[in-house]
């Protein structure tokens, strides 16, 4: 699916929730860095990706990887790691369940 002109694989609608994770705060595409392709989440990935898995390392957390299904805007990892739930561009909230998947895409201690 295109949102906010980005091909999104999996996504159910224009906020980039997919069948996996649908609240009305599931709102963010994650760039995987194993294959550069937006997705909504892990299980996406693994039904429509590449078939690797590898985290973003912590030096590369400066790359704009993250989609704000809400603005459409591009937030470094830093910006949403440290944003509190919240788009630090449009302040739409995003789920603060998803801190708990982070491990799956970010190098970071569990």
């Amino acid at each position: 699916m295109r949102i906010h002109g980005l091909t999104v694989r999996g996504a159910i609608d224009q906020e980039t929730r997919c069948i996996h994770y649908h609240s009305d705060l599931d709102r963010v595409a994650i760039k995987f860095y194993c294959c550069e392709r937006y997705f909504p989440c892990i299980q996406c990935h693994g039904e429509y990706g590449c078939g690797e898995k590898a985290v973003w390392p912590r030096d590369k957390f400066n790359e704009k990887a993250i989609l704000c299904g809400n603005c459409g805007e591009a937030l470094t990892i830093n910006n949403y790691l440290n944003g509190k739930d919240q788009c630090p561009m449009c302040m739409a909230n995003f789920n603060p369940g998803c801190s708990l998947h982070a491990h799956f895409y970010f190098e970071i201690e569990n």
